[in-house]
């Protein structure tokens, strides 16, 4: 049995927050809705922090992968690439700027449907409007399994390279926002052969609130049902699984509230991501991308 002391699951209560965010023309009505439920979520997880701590799925899962201490993601971690890309288009479905082509009469699956640009307003952040700009200008349309390919590069294409996000290109630029929003910090560090740029974690509470808040989804605030959990958050379990850096969130719980919190996510794990599809107020694009690292 491990030593840990088990921490208090209160809530933090976050003052109220009456301002949105400024209206801005080239943003969508859909975009807009997004910004208030991010607001409203915010409001309910989060005690005093101002928005520019508000982090995207990207920034939240790379940063539950990074060592504290030495401010980088684990050198045998293969699979937080891929998992990064999975969060771009979840993101993307999210704001508005995604979706998947229609089902047709004899209902194509998830996996054969193909994603497509329902706008191209700029969201603000580079990476994002990199790979919105590659999907919008793609034609015929891919599936999303294969724009997780492309964009982690892994293709035998070689007329489809130019689709690739560099993964240290990415991994810097999201680095750089999380630097910016006072979340983590920049230092070069020597390894024999090369200087590394290196990313410390400097704002504690903000990973740990991140932390609590994955605990929370799955033991505390467990609902049961896919559908009534927030489409971010459950997001976010799937995609820090996808990455394997779910088990970092899970890392200080006690021997019985980890293997409550592992049963709860094999459930979610082993939903059927066609069949969730088809209930209402779904997100398919969110689905689709839950099947492509199920399958």
């Amino acid at each position: 049995m491990t030593s840990l002391t088990q921490r208090s699951s209160g809530l933090v209560q976050r003052r109220t927050e009456a301002s949105r965010y400024p209206a801005d023309k080239e943003r969508s009505s859909a975009d807009e809705d997004y910004e208030s439920r991010r607001g409203e979520e915010q409001e309910e997880d989060d005690g005093g922090d101002s928005k520019e701590t508000r982090l995207t799925l990207m920034e939240e899962v790379l940063l539950l992968g990074l060592k504290d201490r030495e401010g980088y993601t684990s050198f045998w971690n293969d699979c937080i690439s891929s998992g990064l890309r999975g969060c771009m288009l979840i993101e993307l479905a999210l704001r508005g700027r995604l979706q998947l082509e229609a089902c047709g009469m004899r209902r194509k699956g998830l996996l054969t449907r193909k994603v497509i640009c329902k706008s191209d307003a700029p969201t603000g952040d580079v990476l994002l409007d990199e790979a919105l700009k590659h999907i919008k200008d793609t034609q015929p349309p891919e599936t999303v399994q294969s724009w997780i390919e492309l964009l982690s590069g892994e293709t035998w294409n070689p007329l489809k390279l130019h689709y690739q996000l560099r993964n240290v290109r990415e991994r810097l630029r999201l680095a750089k926002n999380l630097v910016e929003k006072g979340v983590l910090t920049t230092e070069k560090q020597n390894f024999l052969l090369f200087d590394m740029t290196t990313h410390p974690l400097i704002n504690n509470n903000i990973k740990q609130r991140l932390i609590k808040k994955v605990q929370e989804a799955v033991l505390d605030k467990w609902v049961n049902d896919p559908h009534r959990m927030d489409k971010r958050l459950l997001a976010l379990i799937f995609l820090a699984h996808s990455s394997d850096v779910l088990e970092n969130a899970f890392a200080p719980l006690l021997d019985d509230q980890y293997d409550l919190a592992m049963k709860r996510v094999r459930q979610l794990l082993e939903l059927e991501p066609e069949g969730e599809s088809m209930k209402p107020n779904t997100n398919e694009l969110f689905w689709a991308v839950v099947a492509a690292f199920t399958k």
